[in-house]
């Protein structure tokens, strides 16, 4: 049988009531579905990301924190870019330089 799978923003709304609001663990489990255990992680990853700390399993996070993995991921890219060019203008260079000194 497969786990149910819930979008983040219950995931976060269900969090807010337990956090909050002092709804227990257990009538939000049964309401969910889900464990006990797994509504507690939920709590937790959602306590950590008010606190802005790194989310160690990376499927619940803010949509600053989404932004940030997205510009991250796109600054890597535009580095492994700039080091491709640096390498072929060196090349370009010493080619130019060995066939101009023929």
């Amino acid at each position: 049988m497969s786990q149910p799978t819930f979008k983040p923003e219950l995931k976060r709304e269900v969090a807010h009531l337990v956090i909050e609001q002092n709804y227990p663990f257990r009538q939000g489990s049964e309401a969910m579905g889900v464990s006990i255990i797994a509504l507690r992680d939920g709590v937790r990853r959602s306590m950590s990301e008010k606190r802005g700390q790194t989310i160690s399993q990376g499927k619940t996070m803010t949509a600053d924190q989404q932004r940030i993995q997205e510009l991250e991921a796109r600054l890597r890219k535009v580095e492994r870019e700039k080091d491709i060019l640096k390498k072929a203008s060196s090349l370009l260079m010493s080619e130019f330089l060995n066939t101009s000194r023929e």
